[in-house]
């Protein structure tokens, strides 16, 4: 049997950062990861580019059971912290839109970063390892038994990821150590992901897949103003990724395309300044032709401004800036890119990850329920969870 001082489980962003933390601090620090490479999700994040963090990290920007939680970590290891980590290894960044932060190159420079970190910091990295059992015999000592090896460590971090795309290897693993261990779980669901149509709108709809246009997108609980994508599945995009997770099975929430008039006010103008013009020439100078031929029927489209009265504007308007949308379900784990719910907060402590009543014990990263929003918050949350374990184990 191999002892080490820290075990952790999960080569992904949380847990190559936990490490290099605790390998800074001298602690003789093992990674093990049942993958074959370390940091898949980092490679395929941002298109290939990895959104690494986001200039406007707060609190509000993350979904949690305890909005409180996530306060701690994010205010000691801010994104500033990890830009100044990117800047050191010379790695050419931009920002895309809302604060979003990619790489100009690849998300290797990143992983590459990252691993560069761990081999300065002494860290093994341990791959195609599948844990089968952990053993807690006392205090800050755990008995890791794998397909290759028997393992002890007095402090064990768990970074396993959520359960998120799924042919990357995402597993339930995380939630099930909690269950071991008698830690609360909360219900998990996809998140930051695709919503599906029903059949009747779908068929309406899958026409124009393919085609993007910027709207609001909100319910009671929040509001995104972005684009939307139609697919052949439904509705994708940064504005509905995001809604999705604020969405419950059920509900709707409204689409309001040209967020930047009033569209009803406008109409009402242009038929006193073009009487003559038909209401397609005029919708056509602001949404794609596409939309607009399946919005509305020929004889509405064909009508000339002046023959249309206003109430017919405002109805025309509220198809447009009053869309009710009442999804069937979404794409699900496949194309999620985070998993929401997960490891109870009020078991852990927000200062250090540490379970409360198990020394030794910790939870960082996606497995946590803690969850971003699209834009690199996701990522934030994993280099400043892992620093903060860190920093303790």
């Amino acid at each position: 049997m191999q002892t080490v001082d820290v075990i952790i489980i999960g080569a992904g962003a949380a847990g190559l950062m936990c490490a290099i933390e605790a390998g800074k601090r001298k602690r003789k620090v093992l990674v093990l990861d049942h993958a074959n490479k370390t940091g898949k999700k980092i490679l395929m994040s941002g298109g290939g580019r990895c959104n690494f963090t986001n200039y406007n990290i707060h609190p509000d920007n993350f979904i949690s059971q305890n909005p409180h939680f996530c306060k701690s970590a994010l205010s000691r290891y801010t994104q500033w912290d990890f830009i100044e980590l990117v800047r050191k290894y010379k790695i050419a960044f931009h920002e895309k839109t809302l604060g979003q932060l990619f790489c100009d190159h690849k998300s290797q420079d990143i992983l590459n970063m990252l691993l560069q970190e761990c081999e300065l910091a002494n860290v093994d990295i341990q791959l195609n390892t599948i844990v089968e059992h952990i053993e807690n015999p006392g205090q800050q000592h755990f008995i890791i038994k794998t397909n290759r090896d028997d393992f002890h460590c007095q402090s064990l971090v768990i970074a396993s990821g959520g359960l998120s795309i799924p042919t990357m290897g995402a597993s339930a693993f995380g939630y099930k150590i909690a269950e071991q261990f008698s830690i609360p779980v909360w219900p998990t669901r996809a998140a930051l992901v695709p919503i599906t149509l029903p059949a009747h709108d779908l068929t309406k709809f899958s026409v124009l897949s393919g085609v993007s246009v910027n709207c609001k997108v909100y319910n009671n609980r929040q509001s995104f103003h972005e684009n939307i994508l139609f697919t052949h599945r439904g509705l994708s995009g940064p504005a509905i990724l995001q809604i999705s997770s604020y969405w419950q099975p059920g509900e709707t929430f409204t689409v309001h395309m040209l967020p930047e008039i009033n569209l009803l006010e406008q109409l009402k103008t242009l038929q006193s300044q073009h009487p003559p013009k038909p209401l397609k020439t005029i919708l056509a100078e602001y949404l794609p032709k596409r939309i607009i031929e399946v919005f509305f029927s020929p004889e509405i489209l064909t009508k000339h401004l002046a023959t249309i009265s206003h109430r017919e504007f405002a109805e025309i308007a509220a198809h447009i800036q009053n869309w009710q949308i009442l999804p069937n379900g979404t794409e699900g784990y496949r194309t999620a890119e985070v998993t929401l719910g997960g490891v109870d907060c009020n078991a852990l402590s927000s200062k250090t990850m540490e379970v409360n009543h198990i020394s030794g014990l910790y939870f960082i990263g996606e497995v946590v329920d803690v969850t971003g929003w699209l834009g690199g918050y996701n990522f934030q949350w994993a280099w400043s969870s892992g620093w903060a374990a860190g920093q303790q184990v």
